[in-house]
């Protein structure tokens, strides 16, 4: 008999990472779409979350990422005090080879058969252009331009979030909530971490970058001359001179090799599920790493998404996405209380939220 316990239903319907409402896998044919939309919990409302386009390299892989990208959007959703659950999509291939008007179009027939369950909105391999697709076939989309009723590129706020956070924990690392004189290390600086650097820049940072594609690292150093370039992600880490660790590209950032080499002692960054696995969060805590939690200050751009649906207004979104600071000192204060990790009170404060939903409805 093969031993599934591994699997992605063993996953769903039995381990932490489970507990999912709905999982869809979906198909064209037609247009060489495969997809995986997962809700993982529509407690506090339509599940809110965005579209992953991105070449895994199996399609149980690309389900995975899709249950654990929606159970963070159930967390994230529920501390940014948003009416809405959790849900994630994921599309398979490389979007610079086959992503297509016809294959979006069939996603968004996709998202829309489930009724408003899931509203969408742009991540990794997606972007605003192809929401304006997608929302040809779907009301439920969000993370649209401007020229179509939307609120255009959320990676803004979703940096400006981030910003957020790091202040807070340069606050509670450092007294101080500035960054200034601070050796603050990115990772990856695609559409959100280039906004962090303007903002690390303008506040007095010391900033180092690295990312895969040279020429992201060109075009950064070229606008900020100061920026440092790292060879790679190893040797960024390793800097002796390095404050804050900020991981914004894919997640599984923060592993064992990583949190054994890290000479950072704040980590705060826009990635998604930045621990590659349950018990990373306590490896920090043991280095005396300050952890801000990705699902907490990542929280701008789905803070942008969802205004949307009630009518776009710039300064309201930034003003809420300003509350991150808030929120990521309250968790410092009660992971300090309760004697756990950041990680750990974040996630019993989004539990608490999620379980009296359920019981008011």
């Amino acid at each position: 008999m093969t031993d599934v316990t591994d699997g992605v239903l063993h996953t769903l319907f039995h381990s932490d990472q489970g507990g999912h409402e709905q999982v869809v896998l979906c198909q064209d044919r037609a247009s060489g779409l495969r997809a995986v939309i997962a809700l993982h919990s529509t407690a506090l409302g339509p599940a809110l979350g965005g579209t992953r386009f991105h070449p895994y390299p199996t399609e149980e892989a690309a389900v995975a990422d899709a249950l654990n990208l929606s159970r963070g959007m159930s967390y994230k959703n529920a501390l940014a005090g948003l009416r809405h659950g959790g849900g994630k999509a994921v599309i398979i291939g490389d979007p610079l080879r086959i992503k297509t008007e016809e294959l979006l179009l069939a996603y968004g027939r996709a998202v829309a058969s489930l009724g408003g369950r899931y509203v969408t909105a742009c991540d990794v391999g997606t972007y605003v252009r192809d929401m304006d697709v997608v929302a040809r076939a779907c009301p439920w989309t969000t993370g649209r331009s401007p020229e179509h009723g939307g609120a255009g590129d959320s990676s803004v706020l979703t940096a400006f979030g981030v910003f957020q956070g790091m202040r807070a924990g340069a606050r509670e690392r450092w007294g101080e909530p500035s960054l200034a004189g601070r050796t603050v290390g990115v990772a990856g600086i695609g559409k959100v971490g280039r906004h962090l650097v303007e903002h690390l820049v303008a506040d007095g940072a010391r900033v180092v970058v690295t990312d895969v594609r040279a020429q992201a690292v060109a075009e950064v150093i070229e606008r900020h001359p100061g920026v440092r370039a790292a060879a790679g992600t190893q040797e960024l880490v390793r800097l002796p001179d390095l404050d804050v660790y900020a991981p914004c590209a894919l997640g599984g950032a923060l592993d064992d090799a990583t949190v054994r080499d890290l000479t950072a002692s704040l980590v705060c960054g826009a990635a998604n599920n930045q621990l590659a696995h349950p018990g990373v969060e306590k490896d920090l805590a043991d280095r005396d790493i300050l952890y801000a939690p990705d699902y907490v200050v990542n929280a701008g751009g789905v803070m942008q998404v969802a205004d949307e649906l009630d009518g776009f207004d710039f300064e309201r979104c930034r003003a809420k996405a300003a509350t991150i600071y808030d929120t990521t000192l309250e968790i410092f204060a009660c992971a300090n209380s309760d004697g756990v990790p950041p990680a750990a009170a974040a996630d019993r404060i989004a539990e608490l939220r999620m379980a009296e939903a359920v019981v008011r409805a």
